[in-house]
């Protein structure tokens, strides 16, 4: 699987970094960044789909 970041709607609140920060890092400027690039390893899974319900934009997706 693959995450997808909207960035037309992510605004950098970092709900998704709090939870995966493997996965997720909001940068000095605010931008959302993928730590380990778009391909979500098994054994955070369940977290990057926390990530994903917590949004509060739905800025974030998966992807097969």
């Amino acid at each position: 699987m693959r995450i997808h970041v909207d960035r037309n709607k992510c605004t950098g609140i970092g709900l998704c970094e709090a939870l995966c920060p493997d996965i997720f890092e909001v940068d000095d400027d605010g931008v959302l960044q993928l730590v380990s690039g778009e391909v979500i390893p098994d054994d955070v899974d369940a977290d990057v789909d926390s990530a994903i319900t917590s949004c509060p934009t739905a800025a974030l997706s998966k992807q097969t």
